[in-house]
Order: C-alpha cells, then sequence, then structure tokens
C-alpha cells in the first residue's frame, strides 16, 4: 500500500529526479542475467531490510548512505542502483551520491514494490 506523502517531501523527490536517471526492473534483471556489474543497494530502513529485500542487495541505509558509501563502494564509476519502497528515498539517494561524485547511479523505478510486483527474487 503506498504510502500519502507530504508536499514538501514530493517536491524535493520531483527535483531529484529531473537530475538522475532511472532504472526498470526489467533493465537490473536484464543486467543481471548479462552478467553486466552493478551494487543493488537498499537504503531503507533496517526493519525494512530485515523484512525483505532484492536478492543480493547490499543494505545501505538512506540515514548512513553518504557517510558510509565511500568506504563500502570506492569506485565511484562503478554502476550503482538504489532502490527503496517505492522510489522516492532511493531519488532523493541518488540525487546525493552523484553530488559526492558518483557517475553511474540509477534509482529503481517503483522500488520493491515493482520488484515484488514483477515477480523478481527477494531474499529475507
Amino acid at each position: 500500500m503506498a504510502k500519502k506523502h507530504n508536499p514538501g517531501f514530493l517536491q524535493l523527490v520531483e527535483a531529484a529526479k529531473e537530475r538522475i536517471r532511472e532504472a526498470t526492473v526489467a533493465e537490473v534483471l536484464a543486467w543481471r542475467a548479462e552478467g553486466k556489474p552493478f551494487h543493488l543497494v537498499d537504503v531503507r530502513e533496517d526493519h525494512e531490510f530485515e523484512h525483505d529485500r532484492c536478492a543480493g542487495a547490499l543494505h545501505l541505509g538512506k540515514g548512513i548512505l553518504e557517510r558510509d558509501v565511500e568506504t563500502r563502494l570506492p569506485n565511484k564509476e562503478g554502476l550503482i542502483v538504489l532502490y527503496c519502497g517505492g522510489g522516492y528515498r532511493s531519488a532523493l539517494s541518488a540525487d546525493a551520491l552523484q553530488q559526492m561524485g558518483y557517475r553511474e547511479v540509477r534509482s529503481l523505478a517503483g522500488g520493491i514494490r515493482a520488484w515484488r510486483a514483477a515477480d523478481a527474487p527477494l531474499e529475507g
């Protein structure tokens, strides 16, 4: 069930989406099938990640992402796909990583809800 978001938050997300690129579930699954190297990063809260997650995802919650990403993912040229529940927090996170110099960042369109709807592999 989608949450009702506040207008200021939605404005912030829409502005970020103008600066970032999104990837669809189909694209991410195709990259996996092709063996394309990328990191799939869950930016949700700890309890959300513990409940379930996209198979093979690394957890760097939005609250610690900027602090820890350079240690966990030092290659700023590598492809990173971020996801959250519906694609809002991941869009903001992608925008932040781009500002930090990461060049190939995508936000998963529709987040884990789209992943689940596509019957893509889950863990947890």
